[in-house]
């Protein structure tokens, strides 16, 4: 979040509801495209939002529409539930991030700006001449910008969601990626073992519920077996805990669970808060 924008809503939130819920509030609000999503704590009730919604439309004259995130995730597909709160009834918008731009419902398909930075931490570790593999592509932003700011051969772009995959295919035709990223509709697992197996330099995994059960699928993806897998988890941020530690351990044992002989965890590092005492971490692994 932008310092200056984040000032504001601090300053809008504690004019509403004092010190102890603004704290609680005014990190949790993200802006995708022209709409903005305030992430609904788990002891509140959405209704009590609205004062918050309504500030928000007054103040930031590029946003049109604001949106309660309720906790938890539903559906075949996992996906927030929202339920509006001001301005245009619409859930529909386009998101620009690092040149690109990106259509997206956020009722329909996840987008999140909090991994702003790690989409471009991704593309700069891509070599020229590389395939990715992305597992769990929803709208295409990890496998676009990969597309535009590396020199990937191929990007190979996979996701199970029939609606973020169209939104997928119109975004690789807005952002003229079209002879790099191939979209896939379908199951990571089906989709790597009947067409991209032993093809790959490099696999994406950003879907934290599935990224251990499906590390064999991503390990069969990479070309002779070798090649970086960027593994994304949730992990419970407990007191006396690290949770770096605590993901590194986790992926270190399903490595070793399938079979993985050599293996080397370059990095880890802490993405970003998903809910109380629970954080979402990559890790970084290479087998050599």
């Amino acid at each position: 979040m932008e310092v200056g924008r984040g000032k504001i809503l601090r300053e809008l939130a504690l004019k509403i509801y004092g010190p102890e819920k603004a704290f609680k509030l005014w990190r949790r609000i993200e802006f995708i495209g022209d709409i903005a999503v305030i992430r609904c704590p788990l002891n509140m009730n959405p209704e009590e939002l609205k004062p918050l919604a309504e500030s928000i439309l007054a103040r930031f004259s590029t946003v049109k529409s604001v949106w309660a995130g309720l906790p938890g995730v539903e559906g075949p597909y996992r996906l927030r539930r929202h339920i509006h709160l001001a301005g245009e009834p619409r859930s529909e918008t386009v998101y620009k991030e690092h040149g690109c731009v990106f259509k997206v419902d956020i009722n329909k398909a996840y987008v999140s700006p909090a991994l702003n930075y790690e989409h471009k931490r991704i593309a700069k570790q891509v070599k020229q001449g590389e395939i990715v593999v992305n597992m769990f592509a929803g709208v295409g932003l990890f496998s676009i910008i990969i597309a535009k700011y590396s020199k990937p051969e191929r990007v190979h772009s996979i996701d199970i969601n029939p609606y973020a995959f169209e939104y997928m295919v119109e975004n690789i035709r807005l952002n003229k990626v079209e002879n790099i990223v191939v979209p896939y509709l379908g199951d990571a697992k089906e989709v790597v073992e009947k067409r991209l197996l032993s093809t790959a330099d490099r696999v994406l995994m950003p879907y934290p519920e599935l990224a251990l059960e499906y590390l064999g699928t991503a390990v069969r993806a990479l070309r002779q077996q070798t090649g970086w897998i960027h593994v994304y988890l949730h992990v419970k941020s407990l007191k006396g805990k690290n949770p770096l530690e605590e993901a590194e351990q986790a992926v270190a044992k399903a490595a070793t669970n399938i079979g993985v002989g050599k293996f080397v965890i370059e990095n880890s590092r802490i993405v970003r808060n998903v809910g109380p005492r629970l954080v979402q971490v990559v890790v970084d692994l290479h087998i050599p």
